[in-house]
């Protein structure tokens, strides 16, 4: 999407465009929905073909035989130990399921998918030249943006991750989770220079990055590392669905949420601003001199200032701790996400533990 670069105040970071110019304006219009934001680290992935439903159904962790034209979900790919190894927005048209994954990632996953196929009738493509735009539902954005789809119909993905999805589960427990307030959209668009010419506002990726932390989101490229289970980020939630047919790592899945407990849990931390200090991705998360977790996102929210979310030990205790960015202790209030005491949620029948009584006595006497 170069057109972009020629918006005024465009300040390109990577592959996507961070802000133009004011990111904490831009930040209120797109919560507001009164602009979009052009997501050019993301990449789609089309796979067509009559079998690509009940064939996505059994190698992934989402239950999407059932998914109907104009209807998103959301999909992760596991190991054989039930660690994450790749994410993906779903979107069906009817034609084609249409997969958004993040750019370092989609390579990766179509790769894999292709080497799944075997004699089913699908194929996956990657189609690096479709461009993507993020906005929020119900505002002038969404009149706006036209997702002039290759097949002919809008293709617009609606994120699952504001409602717990069948088949889900929930480990926050928040009286109101964060993610119900935010109604995030991506369009798949043919051409994006017509907006990019227009008048619309636009954000950048600063601004989506905050809505994101703000509502407790997990994404593949900041929260996923090699020994992620879904658990561990509340990733249940949208993208997995614990009664479908077997696929691979879905042991691990069971067993961690029906009798185990994931090993680190997702936190939400509210960093204290006035050392203007913001940490970096990475960043050590203390309690007292030990070191219990690490920073996965930051960013700076129009409402609630710097905020962060980490990756802790499940054992990292609950209260305030400290992010240590460039010498600097950084103070952090805890909002706990995923609880320690998260998964074994089988009702496991005990069996009644008999009483030894010394040889001779009568087991009649204690009643």
């Amino acid at each position: 999407m170069p057109a972009f670069d020629q918006r005024p105040g465009a300040v390109r970071d990577g592959a996507a465009i961070a802000h133009f110019g004011d990111p904490i304006t831009e930040q209120r219009r797109l919560a507001a929905g009164a602009a979009v934001v052009p997501l050019e680290d993301r990449t789609v992935i089309e796979v067509a073909g009559e079998d690509r439903l009940g064939w996505l159904d059994s190698i992934t962790s989402q239950a999407l035989t059932g998914l109907a034209p104009g209807e998103s979900t959301e999909l992760l790919v596991l190991d054989p130990q039930g660690r994450v190894e790749h994410a993906a927005g779903v979107f069906e048209d009817g034609s084609s399921v249409w997969l958004i994954a993040d750019g370092g990632d989609a390579e990766g996953l179509a790769a894999w998918l292709q080497r799944m196929v075997f004699r089913s009738r699908a194929t996956v493509t990657l189609r690096p030249e479709l461009a993507l735009m993020g906005f929020v539902a119900g505002g002038e954005a969404e009149k706006t943006v036209v997702a002039d789809a290759p097949n002919g119909g809008p293709l617009v993905w609606a994120d699952p991750w504001q409602h717990v999805q069948p088949g889900g589960f929930q480990y926050a427990q928040a009286d109101r989770h964060p993610g119900e307030e935010l109604a995030w959209r991506v369009a798949i668009l043919s051409d994006a220079a017509p907006l990019a010419a227009g008048e619309l506002e636009v954000a950048g990726a600063l601004a989506a990055e905050a809505l994101r932390l703000a509502a407790w989101r997990p994404r593949w490229s900041t929260e996923v590392d090699e020994r992620s289970l879904p658990h561990e980020t509340d990733w249940i939630r949208s993208a997995v669905h614990l009664n479908k047919g077997c696929y691979r790592g879905q042991e691990t899945v069971a067993k961690v949420h029906n009798l185990g407990h994931p090993p680190r849990r997702l936190v939400a931390l509210q960093l204290d601003g006035s050392d203007a200090v913001l940490p970096e991705p990475g960043a050590p998360v203390l309690a007292g001199d030990e070191e219990v977790g690490r920073v996965t996102s930051v960013a700076r929210h129009h409402e609630d200032g710097p905020i962060a979310l980490a990756i802790l030990s499940r054992r990292a205790p609950v209260g305030d701790l400290v992010v240590r960015a460039d010498g600097v202790d950084v103070a952090a209030a805890q909002q706990v996400i995923v609880p320690a005491d998260a998964g074994a949620t089988a009702d496991v029948p005990r069996l009644t533990r008999l009483s030894r009584r010394p040889a001779g006595e009568d087991p009649r006497a204690a009643h």
